[in-house]
């Protein structure tokens, strides 16, 4: 006879609902988005449906209104590129230097970690602030020791000078907690060996530990990158000109009342699933090959 299946406990089926509601709650609007933006040319922003088709993606990259979307979309993606390369680069520099001891590593790392429970909009006006300060005193000088210049420079205040280091402001400290916690499971036998066997301290990084450490790092990236493609508060008051595209999408909720709103949203969720995809294939393969 078959054996009896465990009781549930008392609470579980209560608990079980709660998820349920949760998970709607979590993933029902953005799915609720992704249906609407497939409505008819006559479709509105609300249920029920008129039609099916792709029009509001067209009408999307046909531009809507004075807002150029697909120049937008490339600044982010851009952006998010850089600051995904930065991100990995400074946290495993980072990471690998606070494996010795680091005179002035605890309140630097204190330092970091602060600005993740700052207010955004606090580190982004700071950010705007200082930089236009700086435009101020680089006006100064130029008005100084070299006129000429001064009717060609413009501002300091841009996408990859205020706005890079706004967002990197909110990428780096997962990045370095993240790299911490690689490091503190991390043996270090494995470099004993290679060292007794006479590798130098670059060959013991490639051959062992970039390999071991690789599939976190492929993580830190894909935090970095998503983090700054969705990034609006901290860039609010730091971009400059220029808006990325979750800024112009916050501008667009004010003023565009057709579906189209909805199209730029499932593209941009769209394109955070994709780089989690490829993140999460590029893992699997690196850690097949490291078994292998």
């Amino acid at each position: 006879m078959a054996a009896q299946r465990e009781r549930r406990a008392p609470g579980f089926w209560p608990l079980a609902i709660l998820f349920v509601l949760f998970v709607l709650f979590l993933y029902g609007p953005m799915l609720a988005i992704f249906v609407l933006s497939f409505q008819g040319p006559e479709g509105g922003l609300t249920f029920p449906m008129r039609g099916w088709s792709l029009h509001w993606f067209h009408t999307l990259w046909e531009g809507i209104g004075v807002i150029d979307i697909s120049a937008a979309f490339r600044r982010s993606l851009l952006l998010g590129a850089v600051v995904m390369v930065l991100t990995v680069a400074l946290s495993l520099l980072a990471g690998l230097a606070y494996r010795k001891k680091l005179p002035g590593g605890t309140p630097l790392f204190y330092a970091v970690v602060a600005s993740l429970i700052m207010p955004s909009i606090i580190v982004s006006l700071g950010i705007g602030l200082l930089f236009r300060l700086l435009d101020g005193g680089i006006k100064q000088l130029l008005e100084a020791w070299a006129p000429s210049l001064l009717e060609t420079y413009a501002t300091a205040l841009g996408m990859f000078t205020s706005g890079l280091g706004a967002q990197l402001t909110w990428t780096l400290p997962f990045g370095l907690l993240i790299m911490f916690a690689i490091f503190n499971r991390f043996n270090p036998a494995y470099e004993e060996a290679a060292r007794d066997l006479g590798a130098t301290p670059w060959q013991r990084f490639v051959h062992v530990v970039l390999p071991l450490i690789g599939p976190s790092l492929v993580g830190v990236g894909m935090f970095g990158f998503t983090l700054s493609w969705d990034e609006i508060a901290r860039s609010s008051q730091a971009m400059g000109d220029l808006n990325t595209l979750p800024l112009e999408l916050q501008g667009l909720t004010t003023t565009v009342t057709t579906p189209v709103i909805y199209a730029l949203g499932t593209v941009t969720t769209v394109v955070s699933f994709a780089v989690m995809a490829v993140t999460l294939t590029v893992v699997l393969l690196w850690q097949k090959r490291r078994r292998a």
